[in-house]
């Protein structure tokens, strides 16, 4: 079969390296690809946002199958146009893509089906939002409503930080004219993700992650893409799995199902771990990114057939197969990310991957001088290890191998897990 790979990060690289080791596998191509992910596919230079273009690419190439990797085509509407061209795609429609797409939706959705989750208001006025933050306690949660890339979420914990957050979503920095803030309560507790692969109407569990959202060591500094993550998330026992299922996931399919918006691809269930329980703290319709490097490190079984089950709608009798393995990934961010950071910075070297090793590439570009740094995040450094503190190791081995000097990245990936092994 041949498949068609859409997105140029880390998650992307994570996937390419998975899928092309299928021995289902007929040629594997990729739009518009990086460096890592050349060593597994053919790239295609094609425009991601010209959808009509790559339907017809898929029919004259015999594509069987087309995987998108990021958050923006799936809400641009995508895979609506390659389904109506009869090609198999993984990935929801531009209907079901609102779950990331619009933070409003979401939480509209969980209050229609008791879904549990933050309390919330909406606010398409800047003034009445200010005067909201003015009106309540600190600390309180801030979300563009709209897309940003992981970083249009402010956790204030002064009205000030609050206010300001309200006026960068309504001044074009997540949004502009017509933008919408969401300004929820502040849930304490520990950070968790869970993903399941959705056909329309199931919900195959496939595996959960720990991501570390902020820049700096300890939880430090402002939100990011993800600096870090760990697998298996250590917080997600048995038991608290089977109620998320249950409480979140298990009605969220049936409410999008019930609104002519069935929910197809991968369902990436953000979760704040309360003393009253597990609580939605937001929706991805993609894998995460770097939550997907880890899983893919874990999965034993051919991605494969999973993917196409939940593309064709039917992914009952799947049964993913898992390392026993935890495994963690290191972001390497350049300087001054997730602000402004300088492009094109040489990569001069790479230490070699292994079977308990790989470096994912995120933000890379080759050039006639080399390799070479492009994005705020640029490499993700993934190691596996019987506990979270050997696959740390092994991992912060390789990054100190990296040679690139216009980086930095958190020392500190998995420490919590670190301090509950201990």
């Amino acid at each position: 079969m041949n498949v068609l790979l859409i997105g140029s990060g880390g998650r992307e690289h994570a996937l390419a390296w998975k899928i092309a080791q299928s021995p289902e596998i007929g040629e594997l191509l990729a739009v518009p690809g990086n460096p890592g992910i050349a060593e597994h596919a053919r790239i295609v230079q094609l425009d991601v946002a010209d959808a009509a273009a790559l339907a017809t690419f898929c029919a004259d190439n015999a594509i069987g199958l087309v995987v998108i990797g990021p958050e923006q085509p799936l809400v641009d509407g995508l895979a609506d146009v390659l389904a109506e061209a009869g090609i198999p795609v993984f990935g929801p429609s531009r209907a079901a893509a609102r779950l990331e797409g619009s933070k409003g939706f979401t939480k509209d959705l969980c209050t229609l089906h008791d879904i549990p989750t933050a309390r919330y208001r909406r606010f398409s006025d800047a003034a009445q939002a200010r005067d909201y933050v003015n009106a309540g306690g600190v600390p309180i949660v801030v979300k563009a409503d709209g897309l940003a890339a992981g970083k249009g979420v402010t956790v204030a914990e002064t009205r000030e930080e609050a206010i300001a957050a309200v006026n960068a979503c309504f001044e074009g920095d997540f949004g502009g004219p017509g933008a919408e803030v969401v300004v929820e309560e502040f849930l304490e507790g520990e950070e968790a993700s869970l993903f399941c692969i959705c056909d329309g109407e199931r919900a195959l569990f496939f595996g959960t992650a720990q991501d570390h959202k902020r820049a700096f060591d300890r939880d430090r500094g402002p939100n990011t893409g993800g600096m870090g993550a760990y697998s298996p998330a250590l917080p997600m026992t048995d038991a608290v799995t089977r109620r998320v299922m249950r409480e979140i996931v298990e009605p969220t399919l049936a409410g999008m199902k019930s609104a002519g918006a069935p929910f197809r691809g991968v369902l990436y269930v953000g979760l704040m771990l309360t003393e009253t329980g597990p609580k939605l703290i937001e929706y991805n319709v993609r894998f995460g990114d770097p939550e997907c490097q880890v899983l893919m490190m874990r999965l034993k079984s051919d991605v494969l057939p999973i993917l196409l089950a939940a593309a064709n709608g039917d992914v009952s009798g799947l049964r993913p197969e898992w390392s026993d393995e935890r495994a963690l990934t290191v972001v390497m961010a350049a300087d001054g990310y997730p602000g402004t950071y300088a492009r094109g910075t040489a990569i001069r070297s790479l230490p070699g991957s292994g079977p308990q090793m790989r470096i994912f590439h995120a933000g890379t570009s080759r050039t006639d001088a080399g390799l070479v740094a492009t994005g705020g995040r640029v490499l993700n450094v993934t190691a596996t290890g019987t506990t979270v503190k050997e696959a740390a190791r092994r991992a912060y081995e390789a990054v100190e191998a990296v040679d690139w000097t216009e980086g930095f990245w958190r020392t500190d990936i998995g420490h919590r897990a670190i301090m509950t092994e201990a």
